[in-house]
């Protein structure tokens, strides 16, 4: 596995090189003398790609970090729960309006860092790509890092094609002059077809594993990517009446196969993959992002155990969970069926994941901040025990404590009915999927390594790119989604056991293997920020229109405090009330930033914007 440290210093010289503003169409710099220094030994090619990583999405991140003992500002990447807000299975509650991406409210922007940081980057690389070849490197070095240009050149063209479809095409390093600058969009079937050539042109050249310390991108990264980008296209040219399918999800069913082969074991406890203090070593890594408490922290963990965490999960979230014999709590047939009406009953025999991604209920009695009795009845507790047998106090145990390491008397806490104002939610389930308590007593500093690639995503890519070409069975969901369910304790499923009964709310319009592959992968990949685009890939974002629910309450337990559909006296928690609008379809493309237009006028805007 490779791991990302982001603590380089650049020098001055580079610095130079690579510096540049907003503006998508400012001049490179045109040195020749720095860039034939910048790209003359192995070494400062090395110190050029850093600036590359931190397009990688990865912990959410500190402005500003202490190199040296100077501050140094930094550029934020996120982690993508705001995204997985503009779909079905999280919620963000910073008002009671809802998504703009959901509710048609979205806006042209002037300018956007979707637009210019991606080209920003490709310019970078194309700068990479332009000098290597005639340096004095021997030739496998020389390919090495073309590889390594061209990986992160289709990685950007990738993010913009998500965002945008048709974008402008930059072969080579251009400079205000250059024609293609000031040309039309590029079809997307010509993009996505280079960003393949490329990705197999590096997977092919690139060295395997680098270093022993595998800071960087090599083959089973490269392969990474192509799992991912070929699922995305594929998919989205299947179901937005594209051609040429079957290109992109043979790509990413061969890309997969090298992976699986070459990373056969999973690490068997799911909730250390986002909440380890290192990652190095940890089976089905392929790529991840190195923290620490000296240099380089996040405040991933503190986001999640402060009074600033609004994210939880909706009922259907919950619900995609199954039972530990494999069934689906929806099945009228399993005993847990509505027993979502039982707080405490819906979490007993279901998959482990759903204990790490959010607590599960319990109430004690808090003595001061920091210590508690029981409530004297032993069911407020029926949790703790399960905790301590599938985790421990570094990572999920009980009761819910925040960054100070002050408890909360009971789960859930509601927001408009808290005992606390830290650690509360607003639907019932606080996303607890990146909470840790490493490093309890200090706030915004923490140092839980970040999973880039991991074998979890390429499994159920697989199974997916497999079952859309016609060549999914028993064997693959054994070698994909059956090894994914060990975590869970998860009985395995059975291909000949799915039919249209397995999970009565199910889609009528998914077949329903295919339905349980995505469910498989809602659960993996859960608040990982994937979710919004694979509903826009599978044009399913009308999931995302319907209405966003919670937990099942009675309004008497909240004191009348905390909303429910309907007005009612008891049903499921709704924090945003009304219907949202049926989703247009013009929005599964995003807007050209206006400033991009009037730069160039050939550009045309996407229809319906």
């Amino acid at each position: 596995m490779k791991n990302i440290k982001t603590l380089i210093t650049f020098s001055l010289l580079l610095l130079f090189i690579t510096a540049c503003n907003d503006d998508f169409l400012e001049k490179l710099p045109q040195d020749s003398l720095a860039e034939t220094n910048t790209f003359s030994t192995n070494s400062a090619i090395q110190a050029y790609a850093w600036q590359f990583y931190e397009m990688f999405e990865a912990h959410n991140e500190r402005t500003e970090i202490r190199i040296d003992g100077d501050l140094t500002r930094r550029p934020g990447t996120g982690f993508g729960l705001n995204r997985e807000a503009d779909a079905d299975l999280i919620q963000i509650n910073t008002n009671g309006t809802g998504r703009d991406y959901i509710w048609g409210r979205v806006t042209l922007s002037g300018a956007s860092d979707q637009w210019n940081v991606p080209y920003r980057q490709i310019r970078a690389a194309n700068l990479l790509l332009k000098n290597v070849p005639d340096s004095n490197l021997e030739q496998i070095d020389k390919d090495h890092w073309l590889s390594v240009g061209l990986f992160f050149k289709a990685f950007n063209y990738f993010n913009l094609m998500k965002t945008y479809g048709d974008v402008p095409w930059l072969e080579e390093l251009a400079t205000n002059e250059s024609e293609e600058l000031f040309g039309p969009r590029t079809p997307r079937d010509e993009v996505a077809a280079n960003i393949l050539r490329d990705l197999l042109w590096a997977e092919a050249h690139i060295k395997d594993n680098v270093t022993l310390e595998k800071k960087e991108v090599d083959k089973s990264v490269v392969n990474a990517l192509i799992s991912q980008f070929g699922l995305f296209e594929g998919t989205w040219r299947k179901y937005h009446n594209l051609s040429n399918a079957t290109t992109y999800l043979e790509a990413s069913v061969t890309a997969s196969e090298k992976l699986i082969n070459e990373f056969p074991n999973l690490h068997p406890k799911f909730d250390e993959l986002h909440n380890s203090e290192s990652l190095n070593g940890v089976n089905g890594i392929i790529l991840y992002k190195e923290y620490n408490e000296e240099e380089n922290w996040s405040n991933m963990s503190t986001t999640f155990r402060a009074s600033n965490s609004t994210w939880d999960i909706t009922r259907k979230g919950i619900d995609k969970f199954l039972t530990k014999d494999g069934l689906s709590v929806t099945n009228p047939t399993t005993p847990e069926y509505q027993a979502d009406r039982d707080m405490f009953a819906e979490f007993r025999n279901r998959d482990n994941r759903l204990l790490y991604m959010t607590p599960a209920p319990y109430f004690v009695t808090r003595v001061t901040n920091t210590t508690w009795t029981s409530t004297g009845n032993p069911a407020d507790e029926e949790y703790f025990s399960v905790y301590e047998s599938i985790s421990d106090n570094l990572h999920k145990s009980l009761p819910d404590l925040n960054w100070r390491g002050n408890l909360v008397s009971r789960v859930p806490n509601f927001n408009q009915n808290r005992v606390a104002g830290f650690n509360r939610t607003f639907s019932g389930y606080r996303v607890w999927r990146h909470y840790n308590q490493h490093n309890t007593g200090t706030s915004s500093a923490d140092f839980a390594d970040a999973p880039i690639y991991r074998m979890g995503e390429i499994l159920v890519n697989y199974a997916e790119a497999t079952f859309e070409l016609g060549q999914f069975n028993q064997s693959i969901a054994d070698q994909t989604i059956n090894k994914l369910r060990v975590r869970g304790e998860v009985a395995p499923i059975v291909i000949g056991n799915i039919d249209a009964s397995f999970d009565p709310t199910g889609d009528p319009g998914v077949d329903p293997v295919l339905f349980e592959i995505r469910r498989e992968r809602a659960i993996e990949l859960m608040a990982e920020g994937f979710r919004r685009e694979d509903l826009r890939r599978w044009k399913k974002m009308d999931y995302a229109s319907e209405v966003k629910l919670g937990r099942w309450i009675t309004a008497a337990s909240q004191n009348n405090r905390v909303p429910i559909q309907n007005d009612a006296s008891e049903g499921y928690v709704q924090t945003v009330p009304g219907t949202p609008p049926a989703f247009s379809d013009h929005y599964y493309l995003f807007p050209l930033p206006t400033d991009q237009l009037v730069i160039n006028p050939q550009l045309e805007q996407n229809p319906g914007w």
